[in-house]
């Protein structure tokens, strides 16, 4: 009889009802992430396929920038492939200025190096994924008491300091995002910048924010370091944070 049981078990946590029940079947189970793999799930596979890209996505990255108002999302099938652009998204409508967010109630958007840390289906916005601000830099930089939180890129196309996108945009992102943690990616990296270092126009703004203002200036060049690594190599650089709360990329 235990040995019955036993196999039994093994049965059910390996092969059988728990692998259909995945992190991907738990997030279909709400009628708006099934409606979302419905409507974009085909398409998204055609896309990965054309650009020999394994179906469903294996890793993201995601990198986002303020002042030039775009979000991109890159694949890739392991760890020794470089990063391919799969989307660019417009971000639909903006809140604070330049600069990284640093207490609760001052509508910035973060700048900095983060991860997707909840997955929201039953959002006010739509659908929304959670970034762990404040990170470990934040936490030493930002005040003390009230740094704030829940910082979302979420749909609806509205912000007191989140990242929007349109509603058809956050379904496909949600669906990527849930495919790459179901198949074990569980820190999605997603980089914010004040803007694409490579733009003249962005640079030429963002100069004339920093020209008086040292240390955001030097937050800046931080940021840049791994915006123009990730040009070149199309893979990410390794982020330390210091006892100062200042970024360190190798």
């Amino acid at each position: 009889m235990r040995l019955f049981v036993l196999c039994c078990f093994v049965l059910l946590f390996s092969g059988g009802v728990w692998a259909q029940n995945s992190f991907v079947d738990f997030q279909k189970s709400n009628v708006r992430v099934a409606n979302a793999f419905k409507l974009k799930e085909d398409t998204l596979a055609k896309q990965f396929k054309k650009e020999g890209l394994s179906w469903p996505p294996k890793q993201l990255y995601i990198r986002s920038f303020k002042y030039d108002s775009q979000l991109e999302v890159w694949a890739r099938n392991n760890s020794a492939e470089p990063f391919k652009l799969i989307k660019t998204y417009k971000i639909c409508a903006l809140s604070g200025g330049l600069g990284p967010k640093r207490i609760e109630g001052d509508y910035q958007v973060p700048e900095g190096f983060y991860y997707i840390n909840m997955f929201n289906p039953k959002s006010t916005y739509y659908l929304s994924l959670g970034l762990n601000y404040p990170n470990v830099s934040d936490q030493l930089l930002s005040d003390s008491v009230k740094p704030g939180s829940d910082i979302f890129i979420h749909g609806t196309c509205v912000t007191v300091g989140c990242i929007p996108i349109m509603d058809n945009q956050i379904d496909e992102l949600y669906l990527l995002a849930s495919y790459a943690k179901s198949n074990g990616e569980d820190f999605i990296p997603v980089h914010i910048f004040p803007v694409r270092f490579n733009n003249p126009k962005s640079m030429a703004f963002l100069e004339k924010v920093t020209k008086d203002d040292k240390v955001y200036g030097d937050f800046t060049q931080s940021l840049e370091k791994v915006y123009n690594y990730f040009e070149k190599h199309k893979t990410l650089p390794v982020i330390t944070v210091n006892n100062k709360g200042n970024y360190v990329i190798y």
